[in-house]
């Protein structure tokens, strides 16, 4: 990922997605957005305002147990939050069973709010979803999805919260 700072204070982000098991590339893509709206905090403030679990998960890229969190079998309708900063997710209409354990939606709600980022680790070759806004880490995204995208966003319920839609 590449990132060019505008004079205009923009922020143009420039990313080559390549997935190791995928039948086809995804092309460059390039997304605008103004990086005003960034959350930076000290380890220490982080600490303060996330739970243990939601710490080890979104800043120190943790790993729920499948089928334990909170929100893999929800399927009430509303919008899917980051906990951290709580910018807005993913929405309910993109969620789907993907007998993975773990929330999975097959994009999010605006592909601004989330970040992804080439992740090496344990030996294999994932590409990391991280929150756009504060940097939390979310989870990571596969290419073995349902249309209309063929993305599976598989999500930690601890980076989550769920606002339900009342109406």
């Amino acid at each position: 990922m590449i990132n060019i700072k505008l004079k205009s204070g923009l922020v143009v982000t420039l990313s080559l997605i390549m997935f190791s098991c995928s039948k086809s590339q995804e092309p460059v893509k390039t997304v605008v957005k103004d990086m005003s709206d960034k959350i930076t905090k000290s380890d220490s403030e982080w600490k303060s305002e996330l739970s243990a679990e939601e710490y080890y998960i979104l800043r120190e890229k943790g790993t729920e147990r499948a089928f334990t969190g909170e929100y893999w079998n929800n399927h009430d309708e509303g919008i899917y939050y980051c906990a951290g900063c709580d910018q807005k997710l993913f929405t309910s209409s993109t969620k789907f069973e993907s007998g993975s354990g773990w929330p999975s939606f097959y994009e999010p709600i605006d592909e601004e709010n989330v970040a992804t980022k080439k992740d090496t680790s344990f030996g294999m070759v994932r590409e990391e979803v991280l929150c756009a806004r504060c940097g939390g880490h979310l989870g990571h995204v596969f290419p073995d999805g349902p249309e209309p995208t063929g993305l599976r966003y598989c999500i930690n319920s601890a980076a989550l919260d769920f606002k339900e839609n009342k109406d």
